[in-house]
């Protein structure tokens, strides 16, 4: 047991958040039904003769550096003068988000078995609130155990688990051990596991912006607990806020049990500043293609589309346009897309990132957001 001052507990160190990562979820679940696929590099979404994007890659597909949100040309490419393919046998599978969906919503049956607490954030991702559980467990580790069985019993997959006390903790836990692992960061170990981690570990710092911090001389999280609030908000806006609190390992987020999605899209940052045309057109068609899978993922359509541009010196503009009707068609997301685009002077400017997304989804609904009581007693037990 872990004791907390009484009267001097903080909202981070006052809960017990399990987050659940399925492994390779769809990629998984092709290698499950399919007997010929398994052990063999695989990948859900598109083809080696068509632009498309891989929605999902088997781990023997990932030690080939081959992972979701890949162009499939990029994660095929083939090498015509040395005679092979980046990734030997690569398989390409059709995704079927109707099945993943069914097994998806068979997962959430289980986490409510033990809290009514539980953010989806994915069909294959989910944080728990169990500081007070349904099953009246103490551990939250022996939960996250309890889960991940039932998980394996019920559908034949692996899952990967996370234990802390806030929902950035439990997420860079379960990102720990994978595949089918369990890792628990206990309060007081909480600062030192933050200190210690490379920078570009951490959920919520991008390549991009890995890379900028980098060139500020922070490298892990000890440096990046050095620098101010006002030198970090200085360097990266509104997300210094954020960096310097997980620095300190805290994150008050509450788990949004009943989390209304308002809006479905894709970002991307780039490792080199864009300054081709075409060469910005062929991102954005990718980031459409990303758009429109997770659209279906979601069975949803939305009526507006905006369009986010962040140039070299972090200068960020967006355009939007509403439709009359709902769409989730690649070609319609990216031709109104590049109209967007096609409208803006670029005056020669580079560009660091592109976004795209669509709001007012047809299944949009005003829902209350259900916040779980703290935890009052000055007791955490993991």
């Amino acid at each position: 047991m872990v004791e907390l001052p009484l009267g001097q507990e903080s909202v981070a160190r006052t809960k017990k958040i399990v987050h659940v990562d399925m492994d390779a979820f769809y990629a998984s679940v092709e290698q499950r039904d399919n007997p010929s696929y398994r052990g063999k590099p695989l990948v859900v979404g598109g083809s080696p003769n068509q632009r498309g994007v891989v929605a999902a890659a088997s781990y023997e597909a990932r030690k080939f550096g081959i992972h979701s949100a890949m162009p499939s040309v990029t994660a095929f490419v083939f090498d015509v003068a040395a005679g092979i393919a980046k990734c030997p046998g690569l398989i390409f599978v059709r995704p079927r988000f109707d099945v993943y969906r069914e097994i998806s919503a068979a997962i959430h049956a289980i986490f409510k078995h033990y809290s009514d607490f539980v953010e989806g954030v994915a069909l294959d991702e989910a944080y728990l609130d169990v500081t007070e559980n349904k099953q009246n467990i103490p551990y939250a580790s022996t939960i996250a155990r309890h889960i991940k069985t039932a998980i394996f019993q019920e559908t034949q997959l692996t899952a990967t688990a996370g234990v802390s006390i806030n929902k950035f903790l439990a997420k860079m836990a379960s990102g720990q051990n994978k595949p089918n692992g369990l890792t628990v960061i206990l309060p007081e170990d909480a600062i030192a596991f933050v200190e210690q981690l490379p920078i570009e570990k951490f959920h919520g710092i991008g390549e991009v912006t890995a890379a900028k911090m980098h060139s500020l001389g922070i490298h892990t999280g000890a440096d990046l607990k050095m620098r101010s609030l006002t030198e970090l908000t200085h360097h990266f806006g509104k997300a210094g806020h954020y960096y310097y609190k997980i620095a300190r390992a805290e994150d008050d987020r509450p788990v949004e049990a009943n989390r209304v999605r308002k809006s479905i899209g894709a970002e991307t940052s780039f490792a080199r500043d864009l300054t081709d045309h075409n060469e910005m057109l062929q991102e954005l068609e990718q980031i459409a293609q990303i758009v429109e899978q997770r659209l279906e993922q979601h069975e949803t359509r939305g009526r507006t589309l905006t369009l986010k541009i962040k140039f070299s010196d972090y200068h960020q503009i967006t355009r939007s346009k509403t439709m009359l009707a709902s769409i989730s068609e690649l070609s319609t997301i990216f031709e109104i897309a590049k109209a967007l685009f096609e409208s803006i002077d670029l005056e020669n400017r580079s560009i660091r990132l592109l976004g795209i997304s669509l709001s007012n989804l047809d299944n949009a609904k005003q829902t209350q957001v259900i916040q779980l009581p703290l935890f009052q007693n000055g007791n955490i037990i993991f």
